[in-house]
Parts: C-alpha cells; structure tokens; sequence
C-alpha cells in the first residue's frame, strides 16, 4: 500500500485522512492534539502532534512519503508547499495560499515533483471544469458562484466557516481580480454585491473574491469572475467592520499593551464563525460557461448543492472539498496524471478521461454536479 502524508487535521484534513485510509497507509501531522483526537483511533491512520510551521518537522513527516497532502491553513501554505516540493515529494495542495504558486514551478519541475495546487471546491472543481470546456469550445465567458453556509440563519452573521477565520477574513482583504473584454480588472474585495435566486435555497448575496487565482494565467476567456455567496445582508456587516479597522495588520497601543487587531478579530470571530459537530450546512456552485462550439451559441452550466452527511458526519465543505482532492490524489497514485511541476486543477481538466474519473470518484460519494446545455 501506498503510504500519504495529510498535513494539516481540520475539518477537510480529517476528512481527506479517513478518504485517503481506504487504499493507502496514512499519517496525519498537526499541532492541536484535539484535531488529531477526532480522527478517532482507527488503526489505519498514524497521528503525530507536530508544529509545521518548523520546517525540520515537515522533512521528518514526508520522508517516506509517497505522496504528500497539504491541508495547512494559507498562512502556512506556501513555505509548507516549497518544503515538500525541496524534499522531492509529490503533492497536492488544498491551502489556498496567497502568494502563486507558479513563483515554484521551476523547483518543481527541478525536483521532477507533480504538485498539484488549490484541488478544492472552488478553486478545484470550477477550474478543471473551464480547463475540460476551453479545450473543446471558444469559451467567451466563465462565471463562478459559490458558497458554504449554514443552514440555521443565527444572528449577526449567519454564517459559520469550516477554515480558520483568519483565513476567512483573508479573502476579504486581498483584492478581487476578474477579467472583463480580454483586460485584467482589480477591485477590492466585497465589491458589486448582487442577489441570485437558487430554487433550494433562497436568495443569497454574491459578491467579488479573487478566487480565479490561476485561470488568470493559464486559460485565455476574455470575460471571468468569481463571486461568494452568503445570506444577504452579510458584505455590509463586514465591511463595517474592516471600515472600523478591525482588520488591520498594524498593532495599535491599548493600555501600554501592543494589539494587532486582525489577531484580536479572529479571536473573538471564532466563537461567532466556528462550525459545530454535527451542525447542519451545505455547500452550492454554480458554474456558467458561454461561448460558441462548430459555430453555434452554447451555454453550459453545472449547479452543485451539496449537505453535511449524518452518516459520516462530515460537513459539506469537507466533503467537497476535501474529497476533489482526494480524487486527484488517487488519479495521481493510479498512475494517470503525471505531469511535473505546479499543476492547476484546469491542467488535470484538459483530459476528458481525468474529468470523468473525478466526477464519478465525487459521484461515488454523492457529491454530485448536474449538468445542463443548451
């Protein structure tokens, strides 16, 4: 049997390990001893309590590695990520990390490592989806909503995340870009709030993320966004409190004591944002792809609505995100995807073998995108 190393045992870590378990030997590496506690004491998982953030951890857990799974949170990703990739490690990469990942394309490549990057939900499925359809159709515009929420609308926020806050907070504090007519546009973050209707749910608030992230690059549409979804009312209620400063990085004096506000935010956050075992919350997508094939106008769009499993206890986050990567964890495994380098989800999508071997892996655990044309 293969042996993997997850590193990283959150929500979509635990889920990935106990996913990964059935046809691999696992061990699972994070710092908080309690995350390592809810993978249970199932024989098949090895657990470690080790800080990754210290580099000489990373190369004791991944050295006899086959394949290496990052589930850190994104502060942590890149120099995680670099680290594998100096230790000769095949990966794949769920941190959603900052910074780009194509700046480790050539150690990558050097290393002869496949490293695949931001394999989730959306960044994941959204972009192996536009890599399978740019391939086969002139594709003039690509739009990407999604979201996680709960499904108990509890006041102030009526929200609650499976990642850390401070990883939340993150995506609203780094600018959104999206491409409008061929040219690259950036906005802040929250911007252009608009509400969708989605027949099983309701209507709920999109507004502007950056999360294209690679597609930017690697796919050539001369219209792409990605939006968030959240219950309406919830884009003026954060920008509140980043207008208040509550976001900021710099630390601000309060009684002879240095603060950093961000730090205080995610900490108060916590409570108010932590997902509860058990809570009941679902994950939708909703991928519109336009443009012409033979000659002919065709639309192509792909709903996902996805809810927490009772059977297994797993939220929905962590199944679709965590099980999309788990998915090209086993296609790399199996020997199909071997391409060197930092590999893009739109990478894996240029192969209609790949797409339909992730679909049907998704589909085997009832996650399931349904597909229109017209």
């Amino acid at each position: 049997m293969e042996k993997v190393v997850v590193l990283g045992s959150g929500m979509v870590g635990r889920a990935i390990a106990r996913d990964m378990m059935k046809r691999c030997h696992v061990t699972v590496a994070d710092i908080n001893q309690n995350n390592l506690d809810r993978l249970g004491n199932d024989a098949r998982i090895k657990k470690f309590c080790r800080d990754v953030s210290e580099l000489s951890v990373i190369d004791t857990m991944v050295a006899d590695a086959d394949l290496v799974i990052s589930a850190v949170p994104g502060a942590l990703g890149f120099q995680t990520l670099k680290r594998v990739i100096e230790n000769g490690k095949n990966v794949v990469d769920i941190a959603f990390f900052p910074e780009d990942a194509f700046e480790l394309d050539a150690l990558a490549k050097a290393q002869k490592v496949t490293a695949i990057v931001d394999c989730g939900v959306a960044p994941g499925m959204s972009n192996l989806l536009l890599g399978y359809h740019s391939r086969r159709m002139t594709v003039e515009r690509f739009v990407c909503l999604v979201g996680g929420l709960p499904v108990e609308r509890r006041w102030p926020f009526e929200y609650k995340a499976p990642f850390s806050p401070a990883d939340v907070i993150e995506e609203y504090l780094r600018p959104a870009r999206f491409v409008e007519n061929g040219k690259l546009i950036t906005k802040e973050a929250l911007s252009d709030p608009e509400l969708i209707h989605f027949e099983e749910i309701g209507t709920l608030e999109a507004f502007d993320t950056d999360g294209l992230r690679s597609l930017i690059k690697t796919i050539d549409v001369p219209n792409m966004i990605e939006k968030t979804l959240r219950y309406p009312g919830y884009v003026e209620k954060i920008k509140i409190l980043k207008e208040c400063g509550f976001f900021k990085s710099e630390p601000i004096e309060i009684g002879g004591q240095k603060v950093i506000p961000l730090e205080m935010s995610s900490k108060l956050l916590f409570d108010q944002w932590n997902l509860d075992d058990g809570e009941p919350e679902f994950t939708i997508m909703r991928i519109t792809i336009r443009g012409a094939e033979n000659g002919k106008p065709k639309t192509i769009v792909y709903d996902l609505l996805d809810r927490y499993d009772p059977q297994t206890k797993t939220s929905s986050m962590a199944r679709t995100t965590g099980y999309t990567c788990t998915a090209a964890a086993n296609l790399f495994l199996d020997g199909a995807f071997q391409r060197k380098g930092i590999c893009p989800p739109e990478f894996i999508g240029e192969n209609p073998e790949h797409v339909e071997y992730i679909l049907n892996y998704l589909r085997a655990r009832n996650v399931i995108y349904h597909k229109k044309e017209y």
